[in-house]
């Protein structure tokens, strides 16, 4: 054969890989409001920056007729390429090649790239959309998963790991997405579940469909599975590129610096208005974070799920930052179990890429009842207790209104080594509200007036008291609890010279082989 042949036979090849599972099933794939494996790359990576890995790989399965259906990248393609300049390692899984079905040919591609995003430092995104395990290949199908856990467990904390969920995600295929950072569904076209809706019918009786049972809107909003929801596909991966330029590259760089033409100085009257007259008025939390952050952006991670806190990042001055919030506006922005949750996994996140953290606090303290303590509050109030504790990135807290007992020290208090603790002149920090005190305090008294009227103008007065004595800032600053009481429109310009000034920080935790945090 012939020189100029054997090139013609590589790119016979090259062409044949990229068909996938051929036209028909490539055409079946766009029916149901999919992208092929391929296009989603070229949506996702730079122009022309894709270097693919093992093209020519075949499974090497001999049972149930498998030897005569073979396709070039058995099912996933694999390479690195680059978001925005910079070096990321993918993975695309092919629902067009045997349902997108994984053999132990198909899981050593995606170890490969894995174990080269660790030793290069980059980022490395899986796009999921496959019938789950290759069934023919028994026991070495499940050998591969495990073998692709064991390295998302090993990345983890070391390079960002996002995974994307563009079609089904189910069986042992829903743990590798489950370990890392971030995971984004399309509504509708995705779904994640660990058995799917005919066992659960065999077993339990309960007659579901894979939508109700794991499609986005369920993960998103109930079981707080998934990050992020998109509308469809394009969003999504504007999406993944939009999450990415807040992270670094590993665990030993910065984030990303962007330039900024907001005004570090920038004052918004609107903030000195913001916080109600009654305490027990709700408004927007949101609204404050879209006012201070740089040009209003805010990606908002976890948005549908236990809304009494929101968290997501922003940047300030071109910085990136984690940002941690009650929202009044929901449940008063008190902790429970699922909003503990949700914020302690993402400070760790943040801790871990050494991305500062921007707390503002608006708390009550934590959900009462027996709901709560029999489903552990306990346990799960101490990861975020343990998280702000444990983490060294730069902490800068910010008290807009309540801060009321235990949940007081768990929202990142001086006493966790919050480095910057400032509060707003509407801030109230006290071991519990002033109606609760009063009920304890005064509790003989009470007893003892039994004219309505004047029992409440009694309560009135005690409230005042108990207000101007422990409900305000001074009563921590006098202490050193509150490093400044701060006029609300000049929030932004704090946050930015404290992150300045903390941009060398260092801060270290005891030697050890890795905590055991309350799980």
């Amino acid at each position: 054969m012939s020189n100029a042949e054997k090139i013609k036979e590589l790119i016979e090849k090259r062409n044949l890989a990229k068909l996938g599972g051929g036209e028909k099933r490539i055409d079946a794939q766009h029916a149901k409001g999919k992208f092929t494996a391929r296009e989603r790359i070229e949506m996702l990576l730079d122009e022309g920056s894709f270097e693919e890995y093992d093209m020519f790989v075949t499974h090497h399965s001999t049972d149930f007729g498998l030897d005569k259906q073979k396709f070039l990248s058995d099912g996933v393609v694999t390479g690195h390429g680059t978001i925005d300049g910079r070096v990321v390692y993918v993975f695309f899984q092919d629902f067009t090649v045997f349902g997108g079905s994984l053999s132990k040919a198909y899981a050593n591609k995606i170890c490969k790239i894995m174990d080269q995003a660790m030793k290069v430092g980059a980022p490395i995104i899986g796009i999921n959309d496959s019938g789950g395990a290759r069934i023919q290949e028994g026991v070495k199908s499940l050998a591969g998963y495990a073998d692709i856990f064991q390295r998302n467990i090993l990345a983890s904390g070391v390079i960002p790991q996002i995974s994307a969920i563009f079609g089904p995600c189910a069986g042992g295929a829903v743990y590798s997405p489950a370990l890392t950072d971030f995971i984004m569904m399309t509504d509708k076209t995705s779904y994640m579940f660990v058995t799917g809706p005919k066992v659960s019918k065999t077993v339990t009786g309960e007659d579901i469909s894979e939508e109700q049972l794991g499609g986005a809107t369920v993960h998103a909003s109930k079981s707080g599975v998934t990050h992020f929801v998109a509308e469809n596909e394009e969003e999504g991966i504007l999406l993944l590129r939009k999450l990415l330029s807040y992270l670094p590259q590993n665990n030993l760089e910065e984030p990303p610096i962007t330039p900024c033409s907001d005004p570090i100085d920038r004052l918004d009257d609107s903030l000195n208005e913001i916080i109600p007259e009654s305490a027990n008025i709700p408004y927007n939390i949101k609204d404050v974070i879209y006012t201070i952050a740089d040009d209003g952006e805010f990606l908002e991670v976890h948005r549908q799920y236990a809304r009494n806190i929101v968290i997501g990042f922003a940047k300030f001055n071109g910085m990136s930052v984690g940002i941690v919030a009650n929202q009044p506006n929901y449940l008063a922005g008190v902790l429970d179990i699922e909003a503990s949750r949700k914020a302690a996994r993402f400070v760790r996140f943040c801790d871990s890429f050494n991305i500062p953290i921007i707390t503002l606090v608006d708390v009550p303290g934590f959900l009462p009842g027996s709901a709560q303590e029999y489903g552990g509050i306990i346990l799960h109030g101490a990861k975020l207790l343990f998280a702000y504790g444990e983490a060294t990135v730069p902490k800068i807290t910010i008290i807009l209104r309540k801060a009321y007992g235990g949940a007081y020290d768990v929202m990142s208090s001086k006493h966790l080594r919050g480095d910057l603790n400032y509060a707003w002149p509407s801030a109230e920090i006290a071991v519990m509200g002033p109606k609760g005190a009063i009920e304890v305090l005064h509790f003989k008294e009470l007893k003892a007036i039994a004219d309505t009227a004047e029992r409440e103008k009694f309560v009135a007065e005690k409230e005042k008291e108990y207000r101007d004595k422990f409900a305000n800032p001074y009563e921590a600053a006098q202490h050193g609890y509150i490093d400044d009481v701060i006029e609300p429109r000049n929030t932004r310009f704090r946050i930015i010279r404290a992150l300045t000034t903390l941009a060398t920080k260092k801060d270290v935790n005891p030697p050890k082989k890795h905590s055991n945090i309350p799980l």
